[in-house]
C-alpha cells in the first residue's frame, strides 16, 4: 500500500492550497482516509478524514475552511483548504484506515496506512 501525498506550499494567509493523496494498493472503495498534521514541536494532529459513505469530518479548527472529499474512480482524496492562517503551518499526512470504513479511528489518530507528508507554510 502506497500513498502518496502533495499540493503543499508557501501561500499567504487568507490564501487556499488543495492537497492531494494518491493511493495504491488499497481496495478504496471501502477505506477511510484522512489527513493529520504536525507542526513543528507539535504532537501531530487529525485534520480530516472521510469514510467509504462520502461522510466527511473535520477537526474544530478546520470547520467551515477545509473540505474533504474522495474520488473513489481516482482513488485520491483531496483536502481543500481556504482561509489559511499561520497557524495552519505544518507537515500534512494522509492516512488510511482500512478496517472500519468510517472516520472513528482516524479521528481518534488510528490509522494502519501512512503517506509521507508534504509542508504547508502560511505566512502572515
Amino acid at each position: 500500500v502506497q500513498l502518496q501525498a502533495s499540493g503543499g506550499g508557501l501561500v499567504q494567509a487568507g490564501g487556499s492550497l488543495k492537497l492531494s493523496c494518491a493511493t495504491d494498493g488499497l481496495k478504496f472503495d471501502h477505506d477511510s482516509v484522512g489527513w493529520f498534521r504536525q507542526a513543528p514541536g507539535k504532537e501531530r494532529e487529525f485534520v480530516a478524514a472521510i469514510g467509504w459513505n462520502m461522510n466527511g469530518e473535520n477537526t474544530d479548527s478546520a470547520i467551515g475552511r477545509f473540505t474533504i472529499s474522495r474520488d473513489n474512480a481516482k482513488r485520491v482524496v483531496d483536502l481543500q483548504m481556504r482561509s489559511l492562517k499561520p497557524e495552519d503551518t505544518a507537515v500534512y499526512y494522509c492516512a488510511a484506515d482500512t478496517t472500519s470504513g468510517t472516520t472513528y479511528n482516524l479521528r481518534n489518530g488510528l490509522a494502519y496506512f501512512w503517506g509521507q507528508g508534504t509542508l504547508v507554510t502560511v505566512s502572515s
